[in-house]
């Protein structure tokens, strides 16, 4: 089995480069998908997040209403990191669980946005970076996702630096070109970790 830690600044394309490994067929273990699973209503999760931050943090259905969490918590450290020590022990519980579950051969591709910023780089066998310039982050975010450029751009610093995360990279995927180029990229990674597993 090859673990492999996938991470890029917001923005970046590294959704992206993970949906496309997984039609290539690599095993996917996504932390933001599993971040929402282990908050979700009933859970021990949801009901520390509540105790924390109150029921404001609550949609009408009884969901953690997220762009109201993350208005606490970008921007104000000290409310990040209690957030945190919430959800990344539950996040890395569940996902060394899907890990368990997987073949002998198989690539687990960790889909893991804050990988440089929790010092996580050597739980992996390999560590792959999708970067993209400042620019084209910011035009994604506001363009694709609807942000204000200045919630984007507090997005963009509550995470690591660029350079701080190519230090942490085995493998760095460019995404500043088409998805046709992404795509082409992502194959030749895919044949590259196919060897390696």
């Amino acid at each position: 089995m090859l673990s492999v830690g996938l991470t890029g600044g917001i923005g970046s394309g590294k959704s992206e480069v993970s949906r496309l490994l997984g039609e290539h067929g690599a095993v996917i273990v996504d932390a933001d998908r599993i971040a929402r699973e282990v908050v979700a209503p009933g859970t021990e999760g949801h009901a520390a997040v509540v105790a924390e931050f109150g029921e404001e943090v609550l949609a009408p259905d009884g969901t953690l209403d997220r762009p109201r969490l993350g208005a606490l918590v970008f921007g104000d450290p000290e409310r990040l990191k209690a957030l945190n020590a919430i959800v990344h022990p539950l996040v890395g519980a569940r996902s060394a669980e899907l890990q368990r579950t997987a073949g002998e051969d198989a690539v687990v591709v960790h889909d893991v946005p804050l990988l440089v910023e929790n010092g996580l780089g050597p739980l992996y066998d390999l560590v792959v970076v999708v970067d993209a310039s400042t620019e084209n982050r910011l035009d994604r975010l506001v363009r694709l996702r609807g942000m204000t450029e200045a919630d984007a751009r507090a997005r963009m610093a509550a995470q690591a630096t660029r350079e701080q995360r190519l230090a942490v990279a085995d493998v760095v995927i460019g995404n500043d070109g088409s998805p046709e180029q992404l795509r082409e990229r992502v194959a030749e990674l895919w044949r590259r970790l196919r060897e390696r597993a």
